[in-house]
């Protein structure tokens, strides 16, 4: 069977590597597709369809949307909607306000904390951005925390620092999810719940299914075999579509984020379902 990869992180936000060696790496793993889900950006996929032009493979344009419900951080996924569409493009610049604030209060709050880092560093670290409109998050701050000797590795530096509930960890008002949800649908797009076993929350879970997302990232590289089952089960409850991707952000520090490229995927089947969605 054909598998496709739909959830893949760039240089335009907070992973590693270039649109277009993502796009090699899905090649190199063997998939038919591959979409590239940045945070609160689309910079990076002009080049990653060039890539996939280049390499012959399926290249499926997406975004990653922050939004926040009960305290939480909640992302949701779209696919399949007009990248250059001018009305998503402006919601999604002010998307990247909120996390510029969000990145300013977590430097405070490590200031606070006696750890000496800049917001300069950390926009030093994003640098491989392809364009000046990616996405600055909190593994370029924790590269910085590693490099300056305040955390061993990323990981120490998400559970002592970065992590919800960590010391410097930082949540200003953001859009709800159901907005989220609303605006990709108005650009012509399918949106998706990404990772709910994260959310440890299975009531808002399902009233985001109720209230019109298209269905759920079931396979994910931090679900394990139960939740995976679980929440597939869930979405089809309510007769929407299963997703899955691997979360890829790279590797650092030889660890790999969530998950390498391929790690969680789909039947290119469960794709052409979820771009044939024709919002309301």
């Amino acid at each position: 069977m054909s598998r496709a990869d739909l959830h893949t992180h760039t240089t335009a936000s907070d992973g590693r590597h270039r649109p277009a060696e993502v796009v090699r790496m899905a090649k190199e793993a063997g998939l038919a597709a591959v979409a590239i889900t940045d945070h609160d950006t689309v910079a990076g996929v002009a080049e990653a369809l060039a890539a996939g032009a280049e390499y012959g493979i399926r290249v499926i344009p997406g975004v990653e949307i922050s939004t926040s419900a009960e305290g939480k951080d909640i992302h949701i996924l779209g696919y399949g909607f007009a990248p250059d569409d001018p009305v998503l493009l402006d919601r999604l610049v002010s998307l990247r306000q909120v996390r510029a604030r969000r990145n300013a209060e977590i430097v405070a709050k490590l200031n606070a904390l006696g750890v000496e880092i800049a917001m300069d560093e950390v926009e030093r670290e994003a640098s491989a951005s392809p364009r000046g409109d990616g996405s600055i998050g909190r593994p370029h701050m924790a590269g910085v925390l590693v490099r300056k000797g305040y955390a061993k590795d990323m990981r120490d530096a998400f559970n002592r620092y970065l992590a919800e509930g960590a010391a410097a960890y930082a949540n200003p008002p953001r859009i709800g999810p159901l907005d989220a949800v609303r605006w990709i649908h108005e650009a012509g797009g399918a949106a998706i719940v990404a990772h709910p076993g994260l959310y440890r929350n299975d009531r808002l879970v399902l009233e985001l299914l109720d209230g019109g997302a298209d269905g759920l990232e079931a396979h994910h590289s931090d679900h394990d075999v139960a939740m995976e089952r679980h929440y597939k089960t869930l979405a089809k409850s309510r007769g929407k579509l299963v997703t899955g991707g691997s979360d890829f952000h790279g590797t650092r520090e030889g660890i790999v984020f969530h998950g390498r490229v391929g790690n969680r995927t789909v039947d290119a089947v469960v794709l052409d379902r979820l771009l044939a969605v024709r919002p309301s």
